[in-house]
């Protein structure tokens, strides 16, 4: 058991940070690439992520809308304005709708949510129980964002701690509810997020 449980932890480590990168693929190739990876990933060890779970599509819409009232409060705060506002084009190639429609349900919240929430945490709350299985799942998913914190020029440290942070809660998610699609969608509305609103107030800013 602890060497599926080993394999279980590493595969997702090294084709993130090794073997994807070394692939070459454009955007929309990575995330084909990733969805697909995630499928037989889940396959392969058991996922459950349920996601027509009525309980888990239910906390995660409320997630999402307290993510959406945050983005509008912030943007009403001129300092946080400022900031929210600022170029945060990581793919020039795709377009903002494709970004939030495509990109980031298949390739980041379905990717990861499935991987780490629905498979590797049950596996890991299994065999080690379930407070080393969160705190272990988090830092997982943290060490996951290792090259991409790279390219994209970011503290390593820093998006290490942040995303095993955020581990932690999506986490929590999906053991409250039993359901990837509550901490999918909590996920998605994030980064939707983050890609839809500074692009808003770049254009309003314009207009005025």
């Amino acid at each position: 058991m602890r060497v599926r449980v080993a394999g279980a932890v590493g595969l997702p480590l090294l084709w993130n940070n090794v073997v994807l990168p070394r692939l070459r693929l454009d955007h929309r190739g990575r995330t084909a690439a990733n969805a697909l990876t995630a499928t037989g990933y889940a396959l392969a060890f058991g996922g459950r992520p349920r996601w027509t779970s009525a309980r888990g599509l239910r906390y995660g819409l409320g997630c999402a809308g307290i993510v959406a009232v945050g983005y509008a409060v912030a943007s009403a705060v001129p300092p946080l304005r400022r900031a929210l506002s600022a170029p945060q084009d990581r793919a020039p190639e795709v377009s903002t709708v494709e970004w939030v429609v495509v990109q980031i349900p298949l390739g980041t919240a379905y990717t990861e949510e499935l991987i780490f929430r629905a498979t590797l945490e049950p596996l890991l709350d299994s065999e080690f129980g379930d407070r080393a299985g969160r705190l272990l799942g988090a830092a997982v998913f943290g060490l996951w964002h290792i090259h991409p914190a790279r390219v994209a020029g970011d503290s390593v440290p820093a998006t290490v701690a942040f995303t095993g942070a955020a581990g932690l809660l999506f986490g929590h998610l999906y053991r409250r509810t039993g359901s990837a699609a509550a901490p999918a969608l909590l996920h998605w509305a994030v980064n939707a997020g983050g890609a839809l609103v500074p692009r808003l107030l770049r254009g309003n800013r314009t207009m005025n």
